[in-house]
């Protein structure tokens, strides 16, 4: 796994996972059109990485092939000190370990090229595979949300992952 710019050559990967409907079960996003998509895709490639009070979508590549697996949201709090993350992986490249890889190479990158000390993510109470990567990371749970999310009753967890200071000489 890799992670890497977006660019509108993934368009048709992008499309595939972002279409599929047991993907986009617990996302915030909504399937697009080729239009739309192509112009997402092509913003996030232009966009600066991890500018405060804005989003950055990241790719998740195939080591060996460079194609689009999925994809990681990092928005950063406008003060510079927070960010969220978001992360999709097509079904076809879910259990194998590859979304707890981009998510802890995510996270190094923000600790290492940005200010921020707290990563926080936050999914539906019923989407086990994401709750048990955050804990798996070393997330801890910050509490629970009772909310509606697509028209439905839910309860979203919170968990947030601390910048760890550097090793004392």
């Amino acid at each position: 796994m890799t992670l890497r710019r977006l660019h509108p050559g993934d368009l048709a990967a992008f499309q595939a996972y972002r279409h599929d409907p047991e993907v986009g079960r617990w996302q915030g996003w909504q399937p697009q059109t080729d239009a739309q998509a192509l112009a997402f895709l092509a913003e996030m490639a232009a966009c600066p990485l991890f500018a405060p009070g804005t989003w950055t979508q990241l790719a998740i590549a195939d080591d060996l092939t460079g194609q689009l697996i999925g994809d990681i949201g990092i928005h950063i709090s406008a003060d510079g000190a927070e960010a969220e993350f978001g992360f999709t992986l097509a079904r076809t490249a879910q259990g194998r370990g590859l979304a707890s890889a981009a998510v802890r190479a995510a996270m190094h990158l923000v600790f290492q090229e940005t200010a921020v000390q707290r990563i926080q993510a936050q999914t539906d109470a019923r989407n086990a595979a994401c709750l048990r990567l955050l804990e798996r990371l070393g997330a801890s749970r910050l509490g629970a949300i009772e909310t509606e999310f697509r028209g439905e009753p839910c309860t979203e967890i919170r968990y947030e992952l601390a910048r760890r200071p550097p090793p004392s000489a």
